[in-house]
């Protein structure tokens, strides 16, 4: 081969493609769900990248259900999404963080659903820092042919059949999974195709980088603390983007412990079950590492509200065994 010719590799679609194949009852439906999705990705590229140009970075002068100040850019992830999901006709029901109700496709012939945030850590937008989409997939319950119901919606994470998000930084990355490992695509804009860059992902077992924002130090619970305390002792890096898809990315390649635990103005947590733990949860396990919220293992929490919030502790396996050596301690004092 020509030294100077070098091979473009295996494209997003290719490799779809080959492990449909791997399965000879598939339909090709949720392959071309996952399509969708990257397509929308590839879209939302392109508005990341001339948002300073175009004028649509900064606040879009209203609030999302959240309470949050939503961004222009937030706004057109939301319908860029909504609208590929509803054109691809494979999915029967959408909830995004960005809107309160479901969102019926009126593809009542398609059998999943979809939970999406369009766009994570939106308020690093204007500072061009990495920000990011994060989608889980679920098999609707109710009988394909009829509208969907909350039951649909409400699954719990060990029910998602995929998963993963689209990083917008240096690059822009698809990292996702369908229970069968986590496997890693990178934007090739010349060529307009999502290329696979990391096979088989496998999040180191320990690392050395925790990520937290320490701003709410005095408002953690005191076993959270004592755990980042411990950290400091071991001379572990304090790395924090507020990006929670950027934070997740760099530890599961990297190894590390991402942790946004209740503080006294969120008992809750601030994070989104349905829309950022089981996803990045269901990426983790598949990756070798661990989710909890302190209690129990986030794919396992049954979801009581499309808006519902948890605690996350997310990362490397061994960091999280010990993370839970300090929860349990306390539980017992």
């Amino acid at each position: 081969m020509d030294k100077h010719v070098i091979p473009i590799g295996t494209t997003l679609d290719r490799f779809i493609m080959r492990k449909e194949q791997q399965f000879p009852y598939a339909s090709g439906e949720l392959s071309q769900l996952l399509r969708d999705i990257a397509l929308a990705g590839k879209i939302i590229h392109r508005e990341v990248n001339r948002a300073g140009l175009i004028d649509i970075t900064g606040a879009y002068g209203s609030q999302n259900i959240q309470g949050e100040e939503q961004q222009k850019l937030d706004v057109v992830a939301d319908v860029r999404f909504v609208r590929a999901l509803k054109n691809g006709r494979e999915v029967c029901g959408i909830i995004s963080e960005e809107q309160e109700g479901v969102i019926d496709t009126e593809n009542h012939d398609g059998r999943y659903i979809v939970a999406i945030d369009p766009l994570d850590g939106s308020s690093n937008i204007d500072v061009n820092v990495s920000i990011g989409t994060i989608f889980s997939i679920y098999r609707r319950i109710s009988p394909v042919g009829s509208p969907p119901v909350m039951e649909d919606f409400l699954q719990p994470g060990h029910k998602q059949v995929a998963a993963g998000y689209v990083l917008y930084g240096s690059s822009t990355m698809l990292v996702y999974t369908t229970g069968y490992g986590v496997n890693g695509f990178t934007y090739e804009q010349t060529l307009g195709e999502f290329i696979l860059c990391d096979v088989d992902i496998h999040t180191p077992p320990v690392g050395k980088i925790y990520s937290t924002n320490e701003g709410n130090w005095n408002s953690f619970p005191p076993q959270i603390r004592e755990y980042i305390d411990f950290c400091k002792s071991q001379c572990y890096s304090s790395r924090y983007i507020g990006s929670l898809v950027a934070d997740f990315h760099r530890n599961l390649f990297k190894g590390g412990i991402y942790l946004y635990p209740p503080t006294q103005k969120a008992n809750n947590g601030k994070l989104r079950l349905m829309y950022e733990c089981n996803a990045l949860a269901f990426l983790v396990e598949q990756a070798g590492g661990k989710a909890t919220d302190g209690k129990q293992r986030i794919l396992d929490i049954q979801p009581t509200s499309l808006h519902q919030r948890c605690p996350l502790y997310i990362g490397s396996s061994q960091m999280m065994d010990k993370l839970d050596t300090f929860l349990q301690a306390t539980q017992v004092r």
